[in-house]
């Protein structure tokens, strides 16, 4: 039957949502098979800690078009369908701004003379492999590319709903984001206690909101700043599901890319108990 899957997301970098990913899963590993899909395929840095044997990887792209000058009548038509203006015609010429294009395929179709087809054009790299009872994913965009989330869907496609699946997300409220959120039970949202964190996880919580996805928080360095963020979530219904404290040892753990649950049986239980709170919460809980 169909398992939980949820994604834990940031209204910016820095907050630690690396942190929680790596650790749920590698805590929910020790009793269950778990994915862990790297979405942030900008910076994915999930594999330096949990460090798979990768077995697959492969080149993957968006289409866009190449034009046939035989045909072609430069009357401007593709240009004119073009949502993202990727595409500018000129008297003898028609330019193809590589950046812009979303592959959508609207100028090869309404092309009068059938003068446009489709190329693909690589945008970055998928790896996928295994980490003791963790499948796991990541996507690697090239670098200079600004289209992630035909990428980011390309990592999706590995989801098995049959396994309790973690999508990392890029940091953000922007369209990687809401490619990597889309389709998910849950959104974990990871937010630190200062008026940065409060002010992103307000973006964040309302990108959720508008996606109709259940959302429940946990704050890291939860023993600095001010109480301002517990009572935002107080003010708008969301659960604080764990309060990680400012602690020196995380940190070094972090620094060396060694995740806390292989060190402390009680930060793996914490971890266990944090699933738990989300399988409660979730709408509809998980069906098995």
């Amino acid at each position: 039957m169909r398992m939980l899957n949820i994604t834990v997301a940031s209204g910016k970098g820095g907050t630690g949502k690396t942190t929680v990913a790596v650790n749920l899963a590698l805590a929910m590993a020790s009793k269950q098979s778990v994915q862990l899909l790297d979405c942030d395929v900008e910076e994915p840095n999930d594999h330096l800690f949990i460090k798979p044997v990768i077995e697959r990887s492969w080149k993957t792209g968006i289409p866009v078009p190449q034009v046939d000058y035989q045909k072609c009548d430069f009357c401007g038509r593709c240009a004119e369908v073009c949502a993202f203006n990727a595409l500018a015609v000129l008297k003898d010429y028609v330019m193809l701004l590589n950046e812009l294009c979303h592959g959508c395929g609207s100028c090869a179709y309404f092309c009068p003379q059938k003068a446009i087809t489709e190329t693909e054009r690589t945008i970055g790299t998928v790896e996928s492999g295994r980490a003791a009872n963790i499948e796991f994913a990541h996507g690697c965009l090239n670098p200079g590319e600004a289209m992630s989330p035909p990428l980011i869907n390309e990592v999706k496609k590995l989801a098995n709903r049959k396994m309790f699946t973690i999508f990392d997300a890029p940091p953000g409220t922007s369209c990687p984001v809401i490619s990597a959120l889309s389709g998910s039970d849950y959104c974990l949202l990871i937010t630190e206690p200062t008026p940065f964190g409060l002010n992103d996880l307000d973006l964040a919580h309302q990108v959720a909101k508008l996606m109709e996805i259940p959302a429940g928080v946990v704050i890291n360095r939860s023993d600095v700043g001010n109480g301002r963020v517990e009572q935002y979530c107080r003010e708008h219904n969301i659960p604080v599901l764990l309060k990680i404290p400012f602690d020196r040892r995380l940190a070094e753990l972090y620094a060396r890319g060694e995740p806390v649950v292989l060190h402390s049986p009680g930060w793996e239980s914490t971890f266990k108990q944090l699933y738990e709170q989300i399988v409660a919460f979730a709408e509809g809980g998980v069906r098995r």
